[in-house]
């Protein structure tokens, strides 16, 4: 049986200003940062749908429904607007299911989310993710700051393993590669927080309804996520082991 993973967000586009005295002149460039998750996921047999923000506005699926054909949804660096917002709804006014309702409802009738830290996840720079108090909130094993939940760590902070039973962190070292930054969270009471960093949660695993969610408050590559980490021979085995458990895999 195929095992069906769709990944939403983890792109982006950059437009510059060029000011050479007079003169200026602009440049745009499209950017993706979904590589080293889709490599490892692929490389563990999961078939990988990705939707990069601008797709994933128009083509992510609209119903539970329509999400069942997937064993795990990941969000990453996506903001909540993006899917709230269908271009035939804000260009079009034309009444849609609201999306984030049908991840909180596939969910609750058996599937797997992970949300995957950022600027635009949890809640992001300036909040601009805007998550917090949303349908997919009550889904999550973690509760949302409303207000810009960034830590910033250039310094670099590692992660520490608190339960090395669990399935998730079953085989990985006890301390991992540092980590450039984090989403600030705080874990729902029934919650099971497996890592933690500068004694934050990082990983954290929970039930809702039927279905199982895993919180992970950094970034799946860089900036916060950087070359060592994504380089880590635990990379691939952690997030294999993350779908694997929200799927019950």
């Amino acid at each position: 049986m195929s095992k069906r993973v769709l990944i939403a967000g983890e792109s982006w586009v950059t437009h510059s200003i060029h000011t050479k005295g007079f003169d200026s002149f602009t440049t745009t460039e499209y950017n993706e940062g979904v590589r080293w998750l889709k490599a490892a996921l692929e490389a563990g047999g999961w078939d990988v749908t990705f939707l990069p923000n601008h797709l994933a506005a128009r083509e992510f699926p609209l119903t539970a429904e329509a999400l069942g054909a997937y064993e795990v949804v990941m969000l990453s660096d996506i903001g909540a607007n993006t899917l709230l917002l269908h271009p035939d709804t804000f260009v079009r006014s034309i009444p849609l299911p609201n999306r984030l309702v049908s991840i909180r409802d596939y969910v609750e009738g058996g599937g797997g989310l992970v949300m995957i830290g950022g600027y635009l996840t949890f809640q992001g720079i300036e909040a601009k993710g805007k998550w917090a108090g949303t349908p997919v909130e009550e889904a999550l094993p973690v509760r949302l700051h409303h207000r810009d939940d960034r830590v910033e760590s250039p310094q670099g902070v590692v992660p520490h393993v608190g339960d090395p039973s669990h399935p998730i962190v079953a085989g990985l070292a006890a301390e991992w590669p540092a980590l450039l930054g984090f989403n600030e969270v705080e874990a729902r009471p029934d919650a099971e927080v497996l890592v933690r960093v500068a004694g934050h949660p990082l990983v954290v695993a929970g039930t809702f309804g039927k279905g199982r969610s895993v919180a992970f408050t950094s970034d799946c590559g860089p900036h916060w996520a950087p070359p060592p980490f994504c380089d880590w021979a635990g990379y691939a085995p952690l997030w294999n082991q993350i779908a694997g458990w929200v799927s019950r895999r």
